[in-house]
């Protein structure tokens, strides 16, 4: 992996899509940082079902989900394997003091798994987790 990569979580990009959403005009100023500096997106299928539910009852915003994720090409979609899905019940074992969600613990295994420091994200959970540089 690239060092030019950032994980992109579902938290960064709801906030990003939802206007009304106080984290919003922060989010757009980080969106623009990371295109100027030409930083690929890497996120999971996880992420892209969190955030497409979030927005399933409006269908311009659903559509725009799609076309974010499988549409743009600076946005690399990694498919979590079963080995990676395993660890992150593991990970949901080990920390149950923790409210780490499912989608939350798959990141944080694609991340480890694919090298990644970086993540662009409102949760608290990546900064409780592991040693990542929180872009926020």
């Amino acid at each position: 992996m690239s060092d030019r990569q950032v994980f992109i979580d579902a938290s960064f990009w709801i906030a990003l899509r939802e206007t009304r959403d106080e984290r919003h005009p922060y989010s757009e100023v980080i969106a623009n940082e990371l295109h100027e500096q030409r930083f690929g997106m890497v996120c999971t299928s996880f992420v892209f079902a969190e955030v497409h539910a979030h927005f399933s009852r409006y269908p311009l915003l659903r559509q725009m989900i799609i076309e974010d994720f499988f549409e743009s090409p600076i946005m690399q979609y990694e498919n979590p394997s079963i080995a990676d899905q395993q660890k992150a019940l593991d990970i949901l074992r080990v920390h149950r003091d923790k409210s780490f969600s499912f989608c939350d613990a798959v990141s944080f295994v694609v991340m480890e798994r694919l090298g990644l420091k970086r993540v662009v994200t409102f949760d608290r959970h990546f900064e409780q987790f592991g040693d990542f540089e929180i872009i926020n």
